[in-house]
């Protein structure tokens, strides 16, 4: 049996979103399918303590060897998903379901004299019209409730129908308006049959119209001073608007559509569909490219479809299965088929020429290719997008947690480089700024292939004067010379930064492990790391030579991905699939993230200073009582020193200091 701790995911690689989770075999077989509204919570769950699982978990856990999870935009969705999943893959450690439970239906029953509305969960009788299936009964009941609130039909059995018939007298639903009594003659049955085709109108989607009809009706009976009328109106509308929102349980039912969600960087891609078919979420399926060259989301959203659609196995002409277990796949196209709609975050540039491929693959059936804008269906497409996003972080820590990689990595980078031995400490540096204000600088390590959070540090670029350089090479430069000197100077038992640079990621939240010791670099860097070309490199050289330092420098290009050594003609070619530029590739991202992170709380705490920081002995509770006694600074700077001597905390030397600083402002 395998140990649950070989496969458990990283706490802080588990989204905290709704989701749905499979617990697989090593041979691939879902064993286990469960819903949860935090993903992160649940999961943490199965490998606490064995002792605090119940027999059937214990050995599903040992049985499994991995665990995967999809993110949904809610609980209902995530429910959706659930039982979807559990009737495809029928996982042998769920037992919910053994009793081939079903979603109830709201039902109409149109082949009828007189048609009738109930609850059912059968989906069989001729001329009926389903409308659902409703994830929690307790949604659809409130809906029938409302329905007949606003409009009163029959919904009664045959038996009690005609019962009612031979008495004489109605059930209580005719007594109390919820029903218009067409078993003793109050209505006859070509008006029941319109109060029954309203209702079917409204469930099919149309409630805006008849909730407005009803509220202009209100508003005239009103104007009519028609007030009974208008106030069984209004209950009226309530009830339908009520009902609308009940009845949504994703999309419309008659929505077939695959949507597909992508992330990509300069050398890999992460692809993620959901399936909907019939308003809801039928399945999920994801990929992982390794090999992107460069190209646009278009140029891989063209590629994309060619290649899913183009599959042998994809079946895209028959949209029945008769022995499906799934309720769906009676009525609405299957998930391994092309549906009418296909939603991708760009328009491929041929996009005519694919749906016309697409046509025919379908059977001679339009396929619509779409970017969702707005509404319901953009919400729906950031999960997908944000489940690619997942995806391929996961992938790439799985590449970065795999020790035989990292050493593939580190030795390619010694040979490529020409280096003595394999870098086991890498520094890398950027520089972050808006148009030569607040710049940063930042520098991540990696030591044996993998991020050391404790030594990250963050630098503030002053110049020479105090108020920045000119540009990022003179801040590249400025960052550069502070560490090095450091290091030259015995900078393992300083801190790199010196002490008006901001503490270590690991530090400021919490991440990685961090004792009571000073801070300090471990080692020696092997190699320094630049974000830029041959010019940035060579400037980096030259601190370099002129502090003295024995540390290699190399750059590396984006747009290219190139790796420049100083004063060499051209620059080092790494293979796009290579482990030593994914790991060069990793710093560089990393390094820029925290160079930006950092730069956007400076920018911050730079908007929301005021004129008062600037002065000498006015502290923060000083400043508060300041704006307390005058209300704002303009106040405070249109008072006389008389005036702010009033003011709490502050003396005739302060209040001279204030006068000044403002007047001079």
């Amino acid at each position: 049996m395998a140990d649950p701790a070989s496969y458990r995911p990283a706490p802080g690689t588990i989204p905290a979103q709704p989701g749905v989770y499979r617990f697989r075999d090593p041979e691939g077989r879902v064993l286990y399918v469960g819903k949860a509204k935090s993903l992160r919570a649940r999961l943490a769950n199965y490998f606490q303590d064995e002792r605090g699982l119940s027999p059937r978990i214990r050995q599903m856990v040992h049985t499994a060897s991995r665990v995967e999870w999809v993110v949904v935009g809610s609980e209902v969705e995530a429910l959706t998903l659930e039982y979807s999943w559990i009737k495809e893959f029928e996982p042998r450690f769920n037992v919910v379901f053994r009793d081939d439970k079903s979603y109830p239906y709201l039902a109409m029953s149109l082949g009828e004299e007189f048609p009738r509305v109930w609850i059912t969960r059968e989906k069989h009788r001729a001329g009926t019209r389903y409308f659902g299936p409703y994830t929690k009964v307790w949604a659809i009941r409130e809906t029938l409730d409302n329905i007949l609130t606003a409009f009163p039909m029959r919904s009664c059995t045959k038996g009690q129908f005609n019962q009612a018939q031979s008495a004489g007298r109605p059930c209580l639903f005719g007594y109390i308006g919820k029903c218009t009594a067409p078993c003793v003659g109050r209505i006859g049955p070509e008006q029941h049959r319109e109060t029954a085709l309203q209702i079917v109108d409204f469930l099919e989607g149309d409630t805006t119209g008849i909730i407005r009809a009803r509220t202009k009706e209100m508003m005239s009976a009103a104007a009519a001073e028609e007030f009974e009328r208008a106030a069984r109106l209004r209950d009226e509308v309530a009830a339908l608007e009520a009902a609308g929102e009940r009845n949504v349980v994703v999309f419309d039912e008659n929505l077939d559509a695959d949507i597909f969600g992508l992330e990509a960087d300069e050398l890999e891609a992460s692809v993620q569909v959901f399936f909907v078919r019939g308003g809801r979420i039928r399945g999920q399926r994801g990929w992982v490219s390794e090999q992107i060259g460069g190209m646009s989301t278009a140029e891989i959203v063209a590629e994309l479809l060619l290649q899913v659609y183009g599959e042998q196995d994809y079946d895209a002409v028959d949209p029945r299965r008769a022995n499906s277990k799934a309720i769906d796949d009676r009525m609405h196209t299957r998930t391994d088929a092309i549906p009418s709609q296909i939603w991708v975050p760009e328009l491929p540039a041929d996009m005519r020429q694919i749906q016309e491929w697409l046509r025919g693959r379908r059977g001679d059936r339009p396929v619509h290719l779409k970017v969702p804008q707005r509404g319901n269906k953009a919400q729906l497409a950031q999960t997908v997008h944000e489940n690619a996003v997942q995806a391929l972080q996961r992938h790439k820590m799985a590449r970065a947690a795999d020790i035989t990689v990292r050493s593939q990595a580190l030795e390619e980078l010694r040979e490529g480089l020409e280096l003595d031995r394999a870098p086991l400490r890498i520094e890398c540096y950027d520089i972050s700024h808006t148009q030569g204000h607040q710049q940063v600088g930042s520098m991540v390590v990696f030591e044996d292939g993998l991020s050391k959070k404790a030594d990250y540090r963050h630098f503030i670029v002053r110049g020479p004067e105090g108020n920045g350089v000119p540009d990022d090479t003179a801040a590249m430069d400025e960052v550069l010379r502070r560490r090095l000197s450091r290091l030259i100077s015995g900078a393992a038992a300083d801190d790199a930064g010196g002490a008006e640079d901001e503490q270590s990621e690991a530090m400021l939240d919490g991440s990685g492990e961090v004792s009571g010791a000073p801070r300090r670099f471990a080692y020696h860097p092997d190699l320094l790391v630049v974000d830029g070309g041959l010019p940035q490199v060579n400037a980096a050289q030259r601190v370099v030579d002129e502090l003295g330092a024995d540390v290699r420098i190399v750059g590396l290009a984006k747009r290219l991905e190139e790796v420049w050594v100083p004063d060499e003609q051209f620059p080092v070619i790494f293979p796009r699939t290579s482990p030593a530029l994914r790991l060069l590739q990793q710093l560089r991202d990393e390094s820029h993230r925290f160079a930006i992170t950092f730069h956007r709380k400076k920018r911050g705490q730079a908007m929301t200073r005021s004129v008062l920081d600037d002065i000498p002995g006015l502290g923060p509770a000083k400043q508060k009582a300041l704006l307390t006694h005058f209300g704002s600074v303009a106040k405070i700077r249109g008072a006389s020193e008389e005036e702010l001597r009033g003011a709490p905390g502050i003396g005739p030397a302060l209040a001279s200091a204030i006068t000044k600083a403002l007047t001079s402002d």
